[in-house]
């Protein structure tokens, strides 16, 4: 018999695969606290992790555990030297988290683009004759506009289909995707991100966070870019300066931003850019899409059920 730990809520279509497992049993772990981890997670052959960190004093702990299974693709939340030195698996949903980030993406620039929110005030506050004689400075056709996508895994790959069906002119910067692969799909592979953000109207990261990664866009980069240009990240938190993008919007650097991801989540209430009218917001949902949410669960439960079984799939390990 089999214990996993269930960290944080999943969707009940995954649990439901489990119910029908005769030698698994699982327990709902929802007090994400250091304490509470520290005194639950010894019990566990092995454990789905959405929320929640697991950092080297939790997992010096857990004798039994051989295996985590990721709700997601990211694992900055995970002590990857520690699980790596002690040879515990870490396992992502590889498959069923592309599709909803993509779409998001796509929100978000086409919200930002096309004044959504702009005109839809303007509708309910009874002054729609007025809309002919706005001054349209700020909105948009995405028609030949270069999109520089950085990262080009799984979600970038949904995102390039999505942007050519807009006619946007598709850059890809991604030092470990060969420019064939690039091609394949109808981008342009650019080997300086510098010098490409040069001609950038619209900026896409989706790439983890790791030290390399890191404030990998700050000042200096923006400062490189179009003054009407935006920049999207739904990837992670800590990739772009914050400090950065709410300096460079309050001063007109660049235009827009949407940011779906924070360094800290959730963000101090003091955070500069909750109260900045140049940034588009979301909770860190990409992913929350009733389908995604369904598929994602349904995955990690059987990743963590693979492995168990001797047939996991070798695309679903991390390599560390």
């Amino acid at each position: 018999m089999y214990n996993i730990g269930i960290i944080d809520k999943i969707n009940p279509k995954g649990l439901e695969i489990l119910d029908n497992k005769d030698n698994f049993k699982y327990e709902i772990i929802t007090d994400l606290s250091t304490e509470n981890l520290l005194k639950k997670l010894p019990e566990f052959d092995g454990i789905t992790l959405r929320r929640g960190k697991i950092d080297s004093k939790i997992l010096s702990n857990c004798k039994k555990l051989k295996v985590i299974s990721r709700h997601g693709v990211g694992y900055d939340n995970v002590d990857v030297d520690y699980i790596k030195q002690n040879n515990i698996k870490l396992l992502v949903t590889d498959s069923s988290t592309s599709t909803s980030p993509a779409e998001h993406i796509m929100y978000m620039i086409l919200s930002i683009y096309k004044g959504v929110n702009m005109f839809d005030s303007i509708v309910r506050n009874g002054k729609f004759a007025d809309a002919i004689n706005l001054d349209i400075k700020e909105n948009f056709e995405l028609y030949k506009k270069n999109i520089l996508i950085v990262g080009f895994g799984r979600i970038g790959k949904k995102l390039i289909k999505k942007c050519l069906g807009f006619d946007l002119i598709v850059n890809v910067f991604d030092p470990f995707v060969d420019e064939k692969i690039i091609k394949s799909f109808g981008g342009n592979k650019v080997s300086s991100l510098s010098e490409s953000l040069k001609t950038t109207d619209i900026l896409s990261l989706s790439l983890p966070k790791n030290k390399d990664t890191y404030n990998l866009i700050s000042l200096k980069e923006m400062k490189l870019m179009k003054k009407n240009s935006i920049i999207i990240n739904v990837s992670r938190g800590g990739i772009i300066n914050e400090k950065d993008l709410n300096f460079a919007l309050d001063n007109k650097i660049i235009s827009y931003a949407g940011i779906d991801v924070f360094e800290k989540e959730p963000p101090e209430k003091n955070n500069p850019l909750l109260s900045n009218k140049r940034v588009l917001l979301s909770p860190h949902a990409a992913t929350f899409t009733r389908e995604c949410l369904e598929n994602m669960s349904i995955e990690t439960v059987n990743n963590i059920i693979d492995f168990f079984e001797k047939k996991i799939d070798k695309s679903k390990i991390v390599s560390l």
